[in-house]
């Protein structure tokens, strides 16, 4: 049985579009961690991140319960030294996208530890999280991290509830100096924001972010 020429070339083009698409989709497929693959991976981060993301020096930060999608992305700018840190690149450098993504996913079922924010602290640092400062030029900080400091996963912005203040004042000082963590929409937020931020501002926000913690997760001044 033969088949109009017009025919046979309409379904080859119709093959041809429907491959390509597939190979489209393919490309464009998000790449979803594996946390069981992902505990092997993250060994070796135990040293300076704690076992379970809960480091007990404060000059790291907490991993446990960060969203998979944020460490994978800052794994990504260690790796293309958008993101300058020696000590980083020489992990992240080994690593390929869905290792990034199993170790991001191993970190996530994690719950961080809550911390505790200076009372003195309290209602600048308070203020800034969820109203921001109009006359800074400040946004809410709530607005992109949420309410109890959870981040937004799906739109790739961190959890920061029970961070180390530590940890927090000294990122927040370098963004204010400049520092960018890579050239795209997301890395230029924080730099902007941090400009307007005075050193009491940075000290205040970074004690409420420690304190900061979900319902049940435990006792801080931050919380109330």
């Amino acid at each position: 049985m033969s088949f109009p020429r017009a025919h046979v070339r309409h379904a080859l083009a119709l093959a041809t579009l429907l491959t390509a698409g597939a190979a489209v989709a393919s490309e464009s497929a998000p790449v979803l961690g594996d946390a069981k693959a992902g505990e092997g991976k993250a060994a070796v981060c135990a040293a300076c991140h704690g076992g379970d993301g809960n480091p007990a020096d404060k000059q790291y930060p907490k991993l446990a319960g960060q969203n998979e999608a944020y460490i994978a992305r800052q794994l990504e700018a260690f790796k293309s030294q958008k993101r300058q840190n020696p000590i980083m690149l020489g992990f992240a450098a080994t690593l390929s996208t869905q290792d990034m993504h199993d170790i991001g996913a191993f970190f996530a079922t994690k719950t961080a530890l809550p911390g505790v924010a200076d009372d003195k602290l309290l209602e600048r640092g308070q203020a800034l999280y969820r109203g921001g400062d109009a006359k800074l030029g400040v946004p809410a900080c709530m607005a992109c991290h949420g309410p109890d400091g959870r981040g937004m996963a799906g739109t790739g912005y961190p959890q920061l509830g029970g961070q180390w203040a530590d940890y927090v004042t000294t990122k927040l000082k370098d963004w204010k100096g400049g520092t960018t963590w890579g050239d795209d929409a997301n890395a230029k937020i924080m730099p902007a924001i941090a400009t307007s931020l005075t050193e009491a501002d940075i000290n205040a926000v970074a004690s409420y972010v420690e304190g900061l913690h979900a319902a049940g997760a435990g006792t801080a001044t931050a919380s109330k």
